[in-house]
């Protein structure tokens, strides 16, 4: 019989390789045999095939099936190979037609009874068929409106192997996409509903217009957490291809609504303080998935109560704040998630959590101890550090006071942005946050009389080197959110300011 072919795609990360399946069927004892670095899941595909084919009305081929994954070094993970196999076999047999078969990918999970079901990462697999230039895809119907959020690409779906094998066939057709539904806007708590802490709220401005993690510290009860899920609603929404990016990740997360899959706010994921490492920074048995760091990428990750978080587990985000990206190496490979997000940190002073300090409990040793939790160089990654008033002292200073909504103050942060994105375009980034230093102070002036607070903490030991940079790109977004050019002097001393308050 002659060789059959199908082909699907290989997703790793949020990247993906084409897979060529082939499907030979010849002389021997009856059975399927998978090669090509298939993982468990992918084995357990030789039962779905074939009671997939026999009950949608097709012949199983006598004799010994052997189906090839290639490229062969590269593991295959998952259930979206299922349609490919079968069609691939199918195509072996004579019962499915080459002509639309070799210029289509395949993806989708066989039930016993012949339906496609749907799977996770199938918006990945589309982006890299189109960016290797295949131009049809086929996907389970249940994917199709993730599908269609990839542009440049013929999309249908599918509903069954028969509905499937009778279009390449050319005696049916299969469903067409329809419009995909703007995403629901998210309605964000009111940042007007937090009173006083002009301080805090300040902060978390700063923090929403220039990129910058932030500590928030301060007795149960005075509104860390309140700023912090009020911190999303002050960014600007996502543009069509961040929308996209955090979108594949969720994909490949299997967080993403059937109906309306796209996601245009910036995430917001809280893990709790119990999170392991691997729930953070992503990970798993022989196969990578993304972690809370990734899937909060391009938006915000809150961790509360951190200090009760083990401080290995909070040192492994060090790597993923330096340089906006996790690679996780597993048994099937390296897989790389970008992790470009703005983290808020916020725990309370001591253990004993006393709102009034005369009331504290702890001593100066267990104060210190609950304080090392967070390591110097995890600290020095932290661009703005607060200390929230207690309730009394707010009461004190919010009379009168007239809070500022949250549309007033995203308005600001929506013009910073503009204003940091047109500067740096240049250089690929968006924020001031990720401007490596070397250009910010190239772009300010070595010499220039704004660098000298900075040069003076440095010579006395007060900030590393690190820590400068940050602050500089702190007095950057001070400056945008002024209307000014270029940070000056008072701009870089309140950055520092920020830092060199971080004793808890």
């Amino acid at each position: 019989m002659p060789l059959g072919r199908a082909f699907a795609v290989a997703v790793t990360g949020i990247t993906g390789s084409i897979v060529e399946i082939e499907a030979d069927v010849g002389r021997g004892l009856p059975g399927m045999h998978l090669v090509g670095l298939p993982d468990t899941t992918l084995q357990e595909a030789r039962d779905r095939v074939r009671a997939a084919i026999v009950n949608s009305g097709y012949r199983w081929p006598p004799g010994r099936t052997t189906l090839s994954l290639s490229p062969a070094d590269l593991p295959k993970v998952g259930s979206l190979y299922d349609v490919g196999l079968a069609c691939a076999v199918l195509n072996a047999s004579g019962l499915a037609s080459c002509a639309r078969l070799h210029s289509t990918v395949l993806l989708g999970e066989l039930a016993l009874d012949g339906r496609l079901r749907a799977v996770n990462g199938i918006l990945p697999a589309v982006l890299a068929a189109r960016d290797q230039g295949w131009k049809r895809i086929v996907v389970p119907a249940a994917n199709l409106a993730e599908a269609s959020l990839v542009s440049g690409v013929a999309v249908v779906g599918a509903a069954t192997l028969r509905d499937l094998v009778r279009w390449l066939n050319r005696s049916g057709n299969l469903i067409a996409p329809l419009p995909v539904p703007p995403p629901p806007r998210r309605v964000a708590p009111e940042l007007g509903d937090v009173e006083g802490q002009f301080v805090a709220r300040r902060a978390v401005e700063l923090a929403a217009a220039g990129g910058h993690h932030l500590l928030l510290t301060g007795p149960p009860g005075v509104g860390k957490t309140m700023l912090a899920h009020r911190l999303p609603g002050l960014l600007p929404p996502l543009t069509e291809d961040e929308s996209l990016e955090v979108t594949a990740i969720h994909s490949i997360a299997g967080e993403l609504p059937r109906d309306c899959p796209l996601i245009a706010d910036p995430p917001f994921v809280a893990p709790h303080h119990s999170a392991t490492a691997v729930s953070l920074i992503g990970g798993g048995a022989g196969y990578a998935k993304p972690g809370a760091v990734s899937r909060a990428h391009r938006g915000v990750l809150f961790l509360d109560e951190c200090t009760e978080m083990p401080p290995r587990v909070l040192d492994s985000l060090r790597t993923p704040l330096e340089e906006g990206e996790v690679r996780i190496s597993r048994r099937c490979g390296l897989a790389t998630y970008p992790a470009r997000f703005l983290m808020v940190l916020a725990t309370n002073p001591c253990p004993c959590a006393a709102v009034r300090a005369i009331d504290c409990e702890c001593s100066s040793r267990v104060r210190r101890h609950y304080r090392s939790r967070l390591s110097g160089p995890l600290l020095d990654r932290v661009d703005l550090c607060v200390e929230m008033e207690t309730s009394r002292a707010r009461e004190a200073t919010t009379m009168g006071d007239n809070p500022e909504s949250t549309a007033v103050v995203r308005q600001r942060v929506v013009t910073a942005r503009q204003a940091a994105r047109e500067r740096w375009v240049q250089l690929g980034c968006a924020t001031n946050g990720e401007v490596p230093g070397p250009k910010l102070r190239a772009k300010l002036g070595r010499f220039a009389e704004a660098m000298i607070p900075i040069n003076f903490a440095i010579e006395r030991g007060a900030i590393s080197a690190r820590g400068a940079d940050r602050a500089l790109r702190v007095a950057w977004t001070l400056a945008d959110l002024h209307g000014r050019t270029s940070p000056n002097v008072e701009d870089v001393q309140t950055a520092l300011s920020y830092r060199l308050s971080r004793d808890l």
